[in-house]
């Protein structure tokens, strides 16, 4: 359940010139809640807050912008979440980037940099990094990687064979559209390992991640790193052009996608092994754009993408309200 501390919520309001930069974080436990261990919870009282906005540098002082003040809206939120996990039984895990309008959260975060395994969202750094690397020039879409058995793990495809060879844009559809494993570690063998995978992530804003092993991350690492490649600081529009369509209509839409109306652009990537299931996504459409980063724990299957669908859902609402 996700759990709004009393006296836990932070907000801090940065004036930035053109406009208002508003990082909100809520630190607190998530228990695992089991359907009618506790009663509705209720809005948790937030405390004041003073803006105190710089002066435009101006030879004529110019008014400055009126504050947008959203503590009690993101309180509201957060209580939702506590609604929707209690409901569901599981651990969660929420973090929420806006990269649009008038003062954009820089991240609201729900036990956002508690550690979870990583499952196959290793494989958004990895596409970031080929997509890159592509975009620079260094690398081609073309170049052709070949199969050692040692990659070989359960997955989509089955036509792995010691010594074949495959383009890296046909591994890379597989790894993103397919969530395919042994692509992905072809993939991650290709780019070097391990530790050339986690300096990358870290480069692009993954602070304490341990991707593909032991393969752990949090949600505040995944949405960091995709509102960097959102933002254009991975490569820019190039390297967006080869690694968007990897990871837009892919065959796992049940969770971030499956909670906005449709026309509404969702660019993610998924994990989803036994009960642990985690999605964060790029969500455009209607005049909005931010990234959400969902992980949960406890339930798996169709119980956990219905999970991440409501809390995709009550996010967009939030974002439209």
């Amino acid at each position: 359940m996700l759990k709004l501390a009393g006296a836990g919520l932070t907000v801090v309001v940065l004036l930035l010139l053109s406009g208002l930069l508003v990082v909100v974080v809520f630190p607190g436990a998530i228990p695992l809640v089991l359907v009618g261990n506790r009663g509705t919870p209720s809005h948790t009282p937030v405390a004041s807050v003073t803006f105190s906005p710089s002066p435009l540098p101006s030879p004529s002082p110019s008014p400055s912008p009126t504050p947008v003040v959203r503590t009690a809206a993101l309180a509201a939120l957060t209580t939702d979440l506590n609604k929707i996990a209690a409901a569901a039984g599981a651990k969660a895990s929420v973090s929420l980037i806006e990269l649009g309008g008038v003062a954009p959260l820089a991240m609201l975060s729900i036990k956002g940099d508690t550690s979870w395994p990583a499952d196959s969202t290793y494989k958004l750094p990895l596409l970031m990094a080929d997509a890159e690397r592509i975009a620079s020039g260094s690398w081609k879409a073309s170049d052709r990687i070949c199969f050692q058995d040692e990659e070989h793990e359960d997955g989509w495809f089955d036509d792995y064979e010691d010594g074949s060879c495959f383009t890296r844009q046909a591994l890379a559809e597989r790894a993103g559209i397919y969530s395919d494993n042994t692509a992905g570690h072809m993939l991650a063998t290709n780019l070097g390992g391990g530790t050339v995978l986690n300096d990358y992530a870290r480069q692009r804003g993954a602070k304490t991640s341990a991707f593909f092993a032991p393969n752990e991350t949090t949600a505040s690492d995944l949405a960091a790193l995709m509102a960097t490649e959102a933002t254009g600081r991975a490569g820019g529009a190039s390297a967006q052009r080869w690694l968007y369509p990897l990871l837009t209509h892919s065959e796992f839409e049940e969770g971030l996608p499956a909670g906005v109306p449709n026309g509404v652009t969702v660019t993610h990537k998924i994990g989803d092994v036994d009960q642990t299931v985690n999605d964060v996504g790029l969500i455009s459409g209607q005049g909005k754009k931010y990234v959400l980063a969902v992980m949960t724990i406890g339930l798996g299957g169709e119980a956990a993408w219905r999970l991440v669908a409501a809390i995709s859902q009550a996010v967009w609402q939030y974002e439209s309200s």
